[in-house]
């Protein structure tokens, strides 16, 4: 019985896994609020009433591909956070960012199409998954000799500047493409390195 379960289970996700990557296609040339369900079904192969077994409608779904998209980069960005030093640490960021955008550009472009879109779970969904990743962020710095004195709300100032500019960051590798990708990490590098210097002075 267990192993029937066990197959039945397994069979589920691998079809749960096939609507998100379908959908995540689809989403290559429109937005979410304009995909149907039946879109996503006929790509994959199954029943419109299939869906209803693994999200509760497209918006659900969209909810899933912003987890499936940003939930394992908390771990790779805390430790990029603990690397000592700022060079190091701002090198390793921005390699993050351009090795996320190589190899997943289609969840990186969703991202920044949905950030502000049609579909207001979605959006919330990303706005959750950004403000963990500012406290992650504040958190690490506060931390830090360099922190002394500062108030809980510049820390978090802080953080969210850092946070919008991954996600800019991000955008810039998208557009740039493989053969700007070199530019895009140097600017990057460069606009970082301007806000740790400013972060040493800010209580000047």
């Amino acid at each position: 019985m267990s192993h029937t379960l066990g197959i039945r289970q397994a069979q589920k996700q691998k079809t749960r896994q096939a609507l998100l990557d379908a959908a995540l296609q689809l989403l290559e040339e429109q937005s979410l609020s304009s995909l149907g369900l039946r879109e996503v079904t006929r790509a994959v192969g199954v029943a419109p009433t299939a869906f209803y077994r693994h999200f509760r409608d497209t918006a659900d779904l969209g909810v899933a591909l912003v987890e499936e998209a940003l939930g394992s980069l908390h771990a790779m960005i805390g430790e990029a956070l603990a690397e000592s030093g700022d060079g190091v640490r701002i090198d390793r960021t921005v390699a993050l960012i351009s090795d996320l955008v190589r190899t997943s550009p289609a969840h990186v472009r969703f991202i920044a199409r949905e950030r502000h879109g049609g579909v207001q779970p979605v959006r919330e969904a990303i706005g959750e998954q950004l403000r963990r990743f500012a406290d992650e962020v504040a958190a690490a710095f506060a931390d830090e000799p360099e922190s002394a004195g500062w108030s809980e709300a510049d820390l978090r100032m802080l953080a969210s500047a850092y946070v919008d500019h991954m996600v800019m960051t991000a955008s810039n590798f998208l557009e740039a493409g493989p053969e700007g990708e070199e530019q895009v990490s140097s600017v990057a590098r460069r606009q970082l390195r301007l806000v740790s210097l400013g972060r040493r002075h800010w209580l000047d």
